[in-house]
C-alpha cells in the first residue's frame, strides 16, 4: 500500500486561525492561548501527557488515541521546533519538546538554516533545506513503509497543500473565534475541489473535518 502523508489533530478556531503571530520562546503560539484551541485533546482519556486517571471517551478520544497509529516519520516547520529565526545561534537548545519528545520517530524540520541532527530518547531530529516534495521523499524513506505525519505549523501545511502532496487531513475546529493570526483557510470549502470531506460534530463542541483525496 502507498505511504500516506497525513495531517492529524490539527486544530484551528472557528475562523480558521491556527496560531498567533509574534511567537516567542515563552509563547509558542504567539498571542493565542493554546488552551482555547487544544483543551479538547487534553480532556481525553488517551491524552499522552495525562497524569491522572479518567478523561473523556468517544469521538475526541478516538482521534487522540489514533495519533501515532502507523506513523513512521514526522515533518514539521522550523517554527514548530522553536522560535529562533535566521542562523542557529545556540545548538544546545533542542526544541520545545523536552528530553522525551512525543514523536518517537525521525522528525524532519524544514529550515533554510541547517544544523547537525541529534537524538532525544527515540526521536531523531533532522534539519533540511529543501522543497516539500524532496522532504517528503526523505521522510517516506525513513518511515520504512509506514505513513508520514505532517505536523505543522500552518505555513508548512499550506505549502504542502499548494504542492498537492497531502493525502488525508483531520482538522479539529474549536468553537472559539480569534479574529487575527495565521490562518489555515478562509473556509474548509476551499479544499472541496481536491478532497472528499466529512464534517462530524462532537459533544465537546469541537467539529472534526475529515478530508481525503479524490
Amino acid at each position: 500500500m502507498a505511504q500516506l502523508l497525513r495531517v492529524q489533530n490539527f486544530t484551528v478556531s472557528s475562523d480558521g486561525i491556527a496560531a498567533g503571530e509574534d511567537q516567542t520562546l515563552e509563547r509558542p503560539f504567539g498571542y493565542v492561548d493554546p488552551g482555547r484551541l487544544f483543551s479538547w485533546a487534553g480532556a481525553t482519556a488517551s491524552w499522552p501527557n495525562r497524569t491522572d486517571p479518567g478523561g473523556s471517551r468517544g469521538l475526541d478520544d478516538y482521534f487522540t488515541r489514533d495519533f501515532s497509529h502507523n506513523i513512521g516519520a514526522e515533518i514539521m516547520g522550523r517554527n514548530k521546533f522553536g522560535p529562533q529565526r535566521g542562523p542557529w545561534e545556540n545548538h544546545e537548545w533542542q526544541g520545545w519538546w523536552g528530553d522525551e519528545p512525543p514523536f518517537h520517530t525521525p522528525v524532519f524540520v524544514m529550515t533554510h538554516h541547517t544544523r547537525p541532527s541529534f537524538t532525544l530518547s527515540d526521536t531523531t531530529f533532522h534539519f533540511v533545506d529543501a522543497d516539500p516534495a524532496t522532504v517528503l521523499d526523505r521522510a517516506r524513506e525513513a518511515a520504512d513503509g509506514k505513513d508520514v505525519r505532517l505536523g505543522g505549523g500552518v505555513t508548512t501545511i499550506r505549502a504542502f497543500l499548494d504542492a498537492d502532496l497531502i493525502d488525508t487531513l483531520h482538522v479539529a475546529v474549536a468553537p472559539v473565534k480569534l479574529g487575527t493570526g495565521l490562518s489555515l483557510w478562509d473556509s474548509p470549502d476551499d479544499l472541496r475541489d481536491r478532497y472528499h470531506v466529512d464534517v462530524v460534530p462532537s459533544p465537546s463542541g469541537m467539529t472534526h473535518h475529515l478530508f481525503w483525496r479524490k
